[in-house]
């Protein structure tokens, strides 16, 4: 045993231990797919957790189950942590000392792992057929009762595993459960203890194939990568205990559990993969910034003094604590999700950094949606995009409710006739020259308050229109619609020179 474990110990980086740097620890999803939101509110407690206490964030690739892997899902998870403003510290991308990062890369390490305990007599070699397995798990499934390996293969002889191997017989890893599991304090569940010998019959921890199942591999990497906390979701939490078992038998001194409630529907049900609208990549296309999406998975769950919309990163980070993540399930309500996005996208725009990419992003919409509709290039100038974005901050949820038919008008002259405006005043010239006057006086940068006042003061120059009358015909004309922003807004946004040659325009039609 001794001469299997100093083997083992020259196979990968150094022991595991938090150190002086702070802990470390993992976030390792399986790359069978896109990153969900479940998976993103692991990654980020994780995270909150290592940046609170001067730790380490890791990314470990879990590819061991090859044949779900999906081409490009792991460098797809990592690009959607880095999105999220969650980047990992070391990883398949960024490397590190801990290295490789990938599960499909550690095959010796495990073997390395596995001979260790099959030397000690932790682990045998089973010998048993697929189709002995499906006979065990269909006899135990008509008794109505829960499929469990027989251990069969416990108990065979040293001559006769000889034999077999002699053979060329297929064989896996597993390891022999005792019972006496000793209990440990989850940072989230308390004391717990799961009796798996009673339940479960001896795991397998290394397959046919070389590959580890999750048992070896995690209890395995934790060690080697140094990961001082176990930060994960709590479906895991009975395995704990048999995760404990090996690292008993391997002689190595366990990280520290937490469990992670599950994240839910408002309704308490399942988050659904199935419907694609949990996935990260479709947030990012439909407009959502990161930071809501940081925000309202936090906000439903626990984990800090109280519930607080339009938390940044780092206030998450800086409130953050351990212990008040409870055992209740997170109640996720998406339909909450854009007002997370408007309160989040108003301090984009407010922060004049933030507001530069905005406006690039927002010429970039308006040049997609609009295309040669366009007025002219004047709207995709700077100071006309971010005019915009300011006088329309905390009335947007998405930057693409910019460019939908409720704000055409602003990246498209509307087509407005005389006989429309007539409709609804007579008055239609008066009003039109009392406009174009008082644009003509605006040397001055306009603004909303100065133009509601003195467009009630053009009202009362009128002799029958009344005022709501006056709003909705200098609506129509410069926008083509009914409803939306104020008119004075709607001017300041425009300016004097496109108020007045829309003005001029819906006259002449």
């Amino acid at each position: 045993m001794a001469r299997a474990l100093r083997a083992l110990r020259g196979a990968a980086g150094p022991p595991r231990g938090p150190g002086p740097a702070g802990p470390r620890v993992r976030f390792g999803p399986s790359p069978t797919g896109f990153l969900h939101l479940g998976g993103l509110r692991t990654a980020l407690y994780n995270y909150m957790f290592a940046k609170k206490h001067q730790g380490t964030f890791i990314l470990r690739v879990e590819d061991t189950d090859q044949n779900r892997v999906v081409p490009g899902a792991a460098e797809g998870i990592e690009d959607m942590l880095d999105w999220a403003g969650i980047p990992p510290d070391e990883s398949p991308r960024r490397g590190g000392s801990f290295g490789p990062y990938q599960q499909s890369h550690r095959l010796d390490l495990y073997r390395r792992a596995s001979d260790m305990l099959l030397e000690s007599g932790a682990a045998y070699r089973c010998f048993c057929t697929p189709q002995r397995l499906e006979l065990l798990k269909k006899e135990a499934l008509r008794n109505q009762q829960t499929p469990r390996y027989d251990n069969r293969c416990r108990h065979l002889t040293p001559t006769e595993v000889s034999e077999k191997l002699s053979r060329g017989l297929d064989w896996a890893v597993r390891f022999r459960l005792e019972r006496g599991v000793e209990p440990f304090r989850d940072l989230v569940y308390g004391w717990s203890k799961h009796e798996v010998a009673d339940v479960e019959g001896d795991p397998v921890i290394l397959k046919g194939d070389g590959f580890p199942t999750y048992h070896l591999a995690n209890v395995v990497d934790d060690h080697y990568m140094g990961i001082s906390h176990v930060l994960r979701g709590t479906e895991w939490l009975t395995s704990t205990s048999k995760h404990l078992l090996l690292y008993k038998a391997f002689g190595w001194n366990p990280p520290q559990f937490g469990h992670l409630p599950l994240l839910l529907n408002k309704d308490g049900g399942k988050l659904s993969k199935r419907q694609g609208d949990i996935f990260l990549e479709c947030f990012a296309r439909d407009g959502y910034l990161p930071e809501a999406l940081l925000d309202i998975i936090t906000n439903c769950g626990s984990g800090f003094a109280e519930k607080q919309m339009g938390r940044t990163l780092k206030e998450l980070i800086s409130q953050f604590e351990i212990g008040r993540i409870t055992t209740h399930s997170a109640l996720l309500d998406l339909e909450q999700l854009p007002e997370f996005n408007r309160i989040h996208l108003t301090r984009h725009i407010e922060n004049e950094g933030l507001r530069r990419k905005l406006i690039r992003e927002l010429q970039l919409l308006v040049e997609h949606v609009y295309g040669d509709q366009q007025v002219d290039q004047e709207v995709l100038e700077k100071e006309y995009v971010e005019r915009v974005l300011l006088l329309r901050k905390g009335h947007i949820s998405l930057l693409k409710n910019l460019v939908s038919s409720d704000y055409s008008y602003l990246w498209v002259r509307p087509s407005v006739s005389r006989e429309e405006l007539q409709s609804i005043s007579a008055e239609v010239d008066e009003i039109g020259k009392l406009v174009l006057g008082l644009m003509a006086r605006q040397a001055a940068v306009l603004t909303v308050e100065e133009l509601n006042k003195d467009l009630r003061s053009l009202q009362k120059q009128t002799k029958d229109t009344k005022y709501s009358s006056m709003m909705k015909l200098l609506r129509l004309a410069l926008s083509g619609q009914q409803h939306g922003p104020s008119v004075a807004e709607m001017m300041v946004t425009l300016g004097p020179k496109e108020v007045c040659g829309r003005i001029h325009k819906a006259l002449s039609s």
